[in-house]
């Protein structure tokens, strides 16, 4: 029988050197809303193939991107993120395992995050692979676009944007070095995680003794392939989320709860 309370979250804990592997649940309440939990924005990402295939998807990617980077640098991090920090420095997490783009992990204190999707503080020329500073490539499209202004509301996206409102005007720079086109340093839909990236979270499993999963659905299937690397080796596995999971009738321990409270807990109970 699965275990869903919060002591027995620390019993499974205690003694062990732990991964954490995050979602979006986590960076809720700092105010970045997530995809598929309860009142998610009815939305359509862009495609991978949308971004290569057409300018103009680019272009109207680039103006709500843009828009929304500004408020996305405003975010700060929450009791979950402290918390995942404080059990790292303790020595109680090995390393740090996350769905999300927004860097609050190391903001709160994390150190060596796995990002699986990239981070939105870097971008990425598509033809030589050269990296860019995501606050330098704003400031290009501000030099371009002096006709951008930050809306007075705008509802900000979980991968931080905004909802594009479209100008014809917008006009996206290229690479400075080749002209090639420039994206988001993230795993966009239709995108697979980096061998290399993933080959870290595998090597995390392995030097692990355990899994705690926070404020992720499990929907996305790089995330189950970390719980299946967990599973072939054994390893115990907690979840705390709001809402159901895909793994929740595997897991040895599965607390219903908001992140931030329940790691905060964990945190006290672990480190005491």
């Amino acid at each position: 029988m699965i275990d869903t309370s919060p002591e027995g979250l620390v019993a499974m804990l205690r003694g062990k050197r732990f991964i954490v592997l995050t979602g979006a649940g986590v960076s809720t309440e700092s105010g970045l809303p997530d995809y598929r939990g309860e009142g998610a924005p009815q939305r359509t990402p862009m495609t991978i193939e949308r971004f290569l295939e057409s300018e103009d998807a680019r272009e109207r990617y680039w103006t709500g991107a843009h828009l929304g980077w500004r408020l996305f640098n405003e975010v700060v991090p929450n009791e979950a993120h402290l918390a995942v920090g404080r059990m790292q420095r303790a020595g109680l997490v090995t390393s740090v395992v996350t769905q999300n783009v927004d860097e609050l992990h190391e903001a709160g204190g994390a150190s060596d995050v796995i990002h699986l999707h990239g981070r939105l503080s870097t971008v990425r020329c598509l033809r030589s692979g050269h990296v860019f500073d995501r606050t330098l490539v704003a400031r290009w499209i501000d030099e371009l676009n002096p006709w951008i202004e930050q809306p007075d509301a705008v509802a900000l996206n979980p991968d931080g944007d905004v909802t594009p409102v479209g100008d014809d005007r917008m006009r996206v720079p290229a690479c400075p070095d080749c002209g090639g086109i420039l994206k988001p340093d993230v795993v966009f839909f239709g995108e697979l995680v980096p061998k290399p990236v993933f080959a870290r979270a595998q090597t995390a499993v392995d030097q692990a003794e355990a899994v705690l999963v926070a404020g992720s659905s499990l929907a996305v299937n790089s995330a189950v392939r970390v719980l299946n690397a967990a599973r072939r080796r054994d390893l115990p596995v907690a979840i705390v989320n709001r809402g159901p999971t895909r793994w929740d009738a595997r897991a040895d321990v599965r607390v219903e709860g908001a992140a931030g409270e329940v790691l905060s807990e964990l945190a006290d109970a672990l480190i005491a």
